[in-house]
């Protein structure tokens, strides 16, 4: 029988790509050492010809990848050969990655790019993506840019500056597709097949007035499939879903996914169009939000570079950490205050982590919920009362179900029937006030006007532990000593 060769094949394409690129660096940085190493005028010309071929086939590799997956790949490479590969990149294509990458990526590229070099990638992209970068990009290199935009690019520019990154204003797109509601509908595919190509993501024509106020949508399968002889005003939509420059980015994208829109006009306060958004755009937005919330609720202050340096590391995970060590000093001094029961039953000291963990793990559960319902807009004040209800009442059941389990375990390890009921009446306590305050922390940071995510992890977990530790020891004291 013959040997069967197996390998295990990437789980992605993009896992696919990055592995041939991490090769083809680790033979190229094979080379250069060598070189180092061997000296000989010939052994320098086969070493420089094999050096050559490497970075001809990097270049090669990198130029057939979409810049998305470019960008990827760049944040998945340690700093050195992230460098490498950004300096291999085709300059007509360093604005779009730069668009792709973390905010934290970005700044590590921009870092080694002089300020020609960033006008040139600045001025392959659209005012509406220029003002993505802007806030990244050095005043000067900003200021150049305006000087060499027309003048309504320039202004779309200083438009889309002018709002907050949480406005939709900031993230609109200003090439799009009008027409007149007095002209038929030949007219308007005559019109289509002169432009030759439609913006990206074009579901719809933007119908407008002289005054270039919206007066409705003209969606393009409708177009093709009615007469063409009937006038755009008999065949368009007159309630469309518009939104407003000063509207909220996440509020908005929650609306694309309500209605399946894949875009949708942006008008100002006169009704007069002024851009639109488009559903990629509130893909990116949904999940940065993800991302961010994730970040949130651990204590982290912003996306890290996983390859970042250990004092900016500290830098972004300290503040959460002092606070947790604060936490577990205190949950240390109320394990402290029962010592003595702790040395008279060693049991205890076995038993209660087991409370809270479980207490943690179900308020991580709840607080879960919470924030996703807040995020959502599902929560007003009378429905937190109902939520509080709810939480507690699954509480309850669980901490009578799985703490009669654990107190009957107990039980039979210890032999003390008087343990088992405590541990069951700890558990249950714990779990309650667990469900408590997965409602009360987010909703209490809603109101103040804070991210109801932030920290909520590292809280419910302070909380759980310490009052679970009070109430199982002081149960303890109580019943059994």
């Amino acid at each position: 029988m013959s040997d069967i060769e197996t390998s295990t094949k990437p789980a992605t394409p993009l896992q696919g790509h990055l592995a041939r690129v991490s090769e083809m660096l680790r033979r190229h940085h094979l080379v250069e050492d060598l070189a180092q190493r061997q000296s000989g005028t010939d052994q320098e010309t086969d070493d420089d010809l094999i050096h050559r071929q490497h970075v001809e086939e990097l270049q090669r590799e990198i130029d057939a990848l979409h810049p998305a997956d470019v960008a990827r790949i760049l944040e998945a490479l340690p700093p050195e050969d992230r460098l490498s590969v950004w300096n291999l990149v085709k300059a007509d294509r360093d604005g779009e990655i730069l668009l792709e990458v973390s905010d934290a990526v970005r700044e590590s590229l921009l870092a080694d790019m002089d300020a020609p070099e960033i006008l040139a990638a600045a001025e392959q992209l659209d005012a509406d993506e220029i003002a993505d970068l802007a806030e990244d990009l050095p005043e000067d290199v900003v200021d150049q840019l305006m000087q060499r935009l027309d003048a309504p690019e320039r202004e779309q520019l200083r438009s889309a500056m002018s709002y907050e990154d949480d406005q939709v204003g900031a993230i609109m797109d200003f090439e799009m597709v009008t027409i007149r509601e007095d002209v038929s509908l030949e007219v308007v595919l005559r019109y289509l097949r002169r432009l030759k190509e439609l913006p990206e993501q074009t579901d719809k024509l933007f119908v407008v007035n002289k005054d270039h106020v919206l007066t409705g949508v003209l969606p393009l399968k409708w177009l093709l499939v009615n007469d063409p002889a009937r006038e755009v005003s008999e065949v368009m939509a007159a309630d469309a879903n518009t939104f407003r420059p000063e509207d909220d980015v996440f509020d908005t994208a929650q609306a694309f996914e309500r209605y399946d829109l894949v875009s949708a006009p942006v008008v100002d306060a006169e009704g007069r169009l002024v851009g639109r958004l488009t559903i990629d755009a509130m893909v990116d937005v949904i999940r940065e939000e993800g991302d961010a919330e994730a970040l949130s609720r651990v204590g982290l202050r912003e996306d890290e570079d996983i390859f970042a340096s250990v004092w900016r590391s500290l830098r972004n995970r300290w503040t959460w950490l002092a606070i947790n060590l604060v936490t577990a000093f205190l949950a240390s001094r109320v394990i402290g205050l029962f010592e003595g029961s702790i040395e008279k039953l060693v049991a205890l000291a076995a038993l209660m982590p087991i409370v809270a963990g479980i207490g943690g793990n179900s308020g991580n559960q709840t607080i879960t919920m919470i924030v996703r319902a807040l995020a959502l807009g599902q929560v007003s004040p009378e429905g937190a009362r109902r939520l509080l209800r709810k939480e507690a009442g699954v509480a309850l059941l669980n901490g009578v179900i799985w703490g009669g389990v654990v107190g009957l375990v107990a039980w039979l390890l210890y032999g003390n029937p008087a343990l088992g009921l405590v541990m069951t009446a700890a558990m249950t306590l714990n779990l309650l006030l667990a469900a408590a305050m997965g409602v009360v922390i987010p909703m209490t940071l809603e109101r103040f006007g804070r991210d109801p995510a932030m920290g909520a992890s590292v809280m419910i977990t302070a909380i759980t532990d310490s009052g679970g530790f009070f109430i199982f020891l002081g149960l303890a004291t109580i019943f059994l000593m």
